[in-house]
């Protein structure tokens, strides 16, 4: 390492290879460096540990980059880092002949603690998680840059992620949509907008493998969002497909996406609970029934509440599957367990009086790779089974 730089050290014996550690293992540095600076952690009897992000204002104290002493983390480490994150889904997955809209980096699951990436055509969306990321974001365009050249810039960071990492950033908020091409249907990624980084690029081989059963066949989508799930079911055969979500904006975005593609799947602005049960009551039943919520919480204390909603609504769901029909349940809520989210629905089948026979868990694309050590990284449950 060339250049000094500080120094924190360790409370107590560091045994760990996860990238986090937290504010209690650390003691507090009399330098009092600004949060997102670079530092080299030193364990209590002084030997090196690793190279990171320190951050006095957050609960996560460092988040470790490096742990080889020779490499310094510099724009050259953040260039080879993003080229290897690059060439694992141009090279390997090779996800260029799927779409034209990928996660580029996702956070540890490539060794980028707090940065993820997207990119949608032309359009690269880049959105900071950590205050060292968000800091050094100078170096992150110009590895992007490399990768993709001429490519325009959209960088965001959540409120709460902003006040948890003592950093402020307004980011862009004109940036033009980008039309993106998956599996040949079409959709517009518009991350001015509200909701995430424009586009669900996470659920692509779910809406794949489903569309690939809906032909012919009836479909509803709840919390149908953008319409991703609608506009596959539609644009690949299925005689009639209603998509309903309470949010006007997203449906309006939901139709336009279903033009891109010249098809014309319905769609309802409305609570799903209500709707749900008025639509039981009516005795309506579909051959096929995706549920995908929003996510419920972030706050672990919340946990159990959430289970509670994912189990009415579930239970509600199941009361609309045709017998021998298909039903498709996710949860992106990262704090809920895979094997938590099965057992609630085990018990929705219980209480709905139905009997399901699970096909396929699965979750995000090969484009959102976790860590064995670092099991945050995983946070979609993707759950498809036939209701008998």
């Amino acid at each position: 390492m060339n250049t000094p730089v500080p120094v924190v050290r360790l409370k107590n014996a560091w045994r760990s290879s996860h990238p986090w550690i937290f504010q209690k293992l650390v003691e507090k540095p009399a330098a009092k460096p600004k949060p997102g600076t670079i530092v080299d952690v030193v364990g209590v009897d002084g030997e090196w540990v690793g190279r990171g992000f320190y951050n006095g204002h957050s609960r996560i104290a460092v988040r470790i980059l490096e742990t080889d002493q020779s490499v310094p983390v510099d724009a050259g480490w953040f260039s080879r880092k993003i080229a290897a994150a690059v060439s694992l889904r141009r090279d390997w997955l090779k996800l260029d002949a799927v779409s034209d809209a990928w996660r580029v980096v996702h956070s540890e699951g490539d060794g980028l603690s707090g940065l993820v990436v997207d990119r949608y055509g032309d359009l690269v969306v880049v959105e900071f998680f950590a205050a060292g990321m968000f800091r050094h974001r100078e170096w992150i365009y110009a590895a992007l840059r490399e990768q993709f050249p001429g490519c325009r810039f959209h960088s965001f960071a959540d409120e709460h992620v902003q006040k948890q990492e003592s950093f402020d950033f307004h980011g862009n908020t004109t940036t033009e949509a980008s039309v993106i091409t998956e599996y040949g249907i079409k959709f517009r990624a518009d991350p001015a907008g509200a909701h995430k980084t424009g586009f669900f690029a996470d659920q692509r081989e779910n809406r794949q493998w489903l569309s690939e059963q809906v032909e012919g066949k009836s479909v509803l989508d709840l919390c149908c969002n953008t319409g991703g799930f609608a506009v596959y079911a539609a644009a690949r055969g299925a005689s009639e497909v209603l998509g309903v979500d309470i949010d006007e904006d997203v449906i309006a975005i939901a139709k336009g996406n279903a033009k891109l593609n010249n098809v014309r799947p319905k769609f309802v602005q409305a609570d799903i609970f209500p709707w749900l049960r008025d639509a039981s009551n009516r005795g309506e039943q579909f051959d096929v029934v995706i549920l995908d919520p929003a996510k419920m919480t972030r706050d672990r204390e919340q946990v159990i509440p959430a289970l509670k909603k994912y189990l009415d609504m579930n239970k509600l769901a199941l009361g609309v599957v045709k017998p021998g029909g298909l039903f498709a349940t996710f949860s992106c809520t990262g704090l809920v367990a895979e094997q938590e989210f099965l057992d609630m629905l085990r018990r929705a089948s219980y209480f709905s009086g139905r009997t399901i026979q699970i096909l396929k868990v699965a979750g995000a694309g090969p484009d959102h790779p976790f860590m064995a050590h670092v099991q945050e990284s995983r946070y979609l449950k993707a759950v498809f089974c036939r209701v008998v």
